[in-house]
């Protein structure tokens, strides 16, 4: 930057500020298969959101923050009877969608979850509806393109928790840009809110990685979109941005936090991320270790009842896989256990499935999870690694192999893609309906069941329907 640092003139505001800033303003989406994927995302992400409802770890960081602070008339939240304001409301239900790890995720160079900026879109949303504003399901799909695009486009090139950083800073930037311009704002405006996004930081990665593995991670990206909502907000209020937020000299986000490095934008934003999300369909896992619980799954028949004869296990898997979920010793909760390739392949090996529930203390304790965990090498495959960061792959492979002592072992079984990948979208769409409807069944009344099953089987309906008419579905009783 050629800005003189001596001088207290402002800069223009960082390109990249700009360009967010008018994408997420002005920016029309054509796409088809953005909004039929998007209405998936939706559909999806509400699922996870009510499977977390089941779990009282999830459950008493929701509602307001102070007992009693409701706000009549607030923004709701789904499979819940609060209303709340939308700062608020964007945490609850952020954290409920990620809870399970088992919504969307975009892998590249920087990886993230990209539906939990929703907990900001649709606490605004609602509203906004509730207050008058003419907003239907659609105008919540484009915003979830732009909020998907934002993020994911940012993840390609640029690699935060390498620098220790985690990827929820992306939530914060994203749900920032499309909740100030959802709420009405300036393209200067929205460029402010985006720079206070930047100014704020990251959160560090420590709750992600052992030995601090914890329930942080799940409500991590709830904190971020509803920081965002508030920085939506103050920029409305006319409250100031900081034009080279980035690219200040020794003080902007590039020189304190990035290594100095330019934080880039690796393609026009459009509907990319939207069209080739991946999502979590069949196991509550880390994505890394998808392909994983698949080759563990098909193998479950062959060793079953061949537990105590087994002598090694062999898991092969890209270098992220290796960096982030290849994990020894004791396991202290859930969170650390959903982080654990190994706990994710010895599971389905012994009972043949992985839920959530397979993640608490009662399966944890089983003596044959931790005595499978002990006989397993992790390791790197090269092959693996190039197909996880090739553009036009995205693969996510991993193999699994189980030896035992009288010298026999099972095939190799090699999955090279979940089926909530972009390649088995046809497969995984029924499955995906599948979950959507378990999840919705499991939560609410039978008539209300119902209801809530119709809204996504005509799109058309969907899209067009008023977003307070939509969230009015799905408010639970108490």
């Amino acid at each position: 930057m050629s800005h003189d640092v001596k001088s207290a003139e402002r800069p223009a505001p960082d390109a990249l500020l700009t360009a967010i800033a008018r994408y997420a303003r002005d920016a029309r989406i054509d796409s088809a298969l953005a909004y039929e994927t998007a209405a998936y995302c939706l559909m999806d992400t509400l699922a996870c959101g009510f499977q977390a409802l089941k779990f009282p770890a999830c459950t008493k960081l929701l509602g307001p923050v102070v007992p009693g602070a409701t706000l009549t008339g607030g923004a709701r939240v789904p499979g819940t009877s609060y209303e709340l304001d939308p700062v608020n409301a964007a945490f609850n239900i952020g954290a409920m969608v990620r809870w399970l790890d088992f919504n969307d995720t975009w892998l590249a160079a920087e990886w993230g979850h990209p539906s939990d900026n929703l907990g900001g879109i649709l606490a605004v949303a609602d509203y906004l509806s509730r207050g008058g504003a003419a907003l239907t399901v659609r105008d919540v799909l484009t915003a979830m393109i732009k909020a998907h695009e934002i993020q994911g486009v940012l993840a390609l090139d640029n690699s935060f928790n390498r620098v220790g950083l985690d990827h929820v800073l992306l939530v914060r930037v994203a749900s920032t840009a499309v909740v100030t311009a959802m709420l009405g704002g300036t393209l200067d405006e929205v460029t402010n809110a985006v720079s206070n996004a930047w100014i704020d930081g990251g959160a560090l990665r420590t709750y992600r990685h052992a030995p601090n593995t914890g329930s942080r991670k799940s409500w991590a990206a709830g904190d971020a979109t509803s920081r965002a909502v508030r920085h939506a907000y103050f920029a409305l209020k006319g409250e100031m941005g900081y034009p080279s937020a980035l690219s200040a000299k020794t003080w902007g986000f590039q020189d304190v936090l990035f290594k100095g490095k330019a934080v880039t934008l690796a393609r026009p934003l459009a509907s990319y991320v939207m069209e080739n999300v991946l999502f979590k369909i069949s196991y509550p896992a880390e994505f890394h270790a998808q392909t994983a619980v698949e080759a563990a799954m098909t193998l479950h028949p062959e060793v079953k009842d061949r537990l105590d004869r087994i002598e090694r296990i062999v898991i092969e898997t890209q270098e992220p896989g290796v960096r982030i979920i290849d994990k020894t010793g004791p396991l202290a909760n859930p969170a650390d256990r959903d982080h654990c390739i190994q706990y994710m392949t010895a599971v389905p090996l012994i009972f043949g499935r992985l839920t959530a529930a397979d993640y608490e203390d009662e399966v944890a304790r089983d003596p044959r999870v931790d005595a499978l965990r002990a006989k397993m090498q992790v390791r790197e495959n090269p092959d693996f690694t190039r197909d996880y960061y090739d553009a036009d792959k995205r693969y996510i492979g991993n193999a699994v192999q189980v030896f035992f002592s009288d010298g026999s072992s099972t095939r190799r079984v090699h999955v090279d893609f979940p089926v909530g990948h972009r390649k088995r979208r046809a497969e995984g769409y029924p499955l995906m309906m599948r979950k959507f409807e378990a999840s919705v069944a499991a939560h609410f009344p039978a008539k209300q069941t119902e209801r809530i099953g119709e809204l996504f089987k005509d799109h058309q309906r969907l899209v067009a329907m008023p977003v307070a008419d939509f969230m009015a579905q799905l408010v639970s009783a108490g």
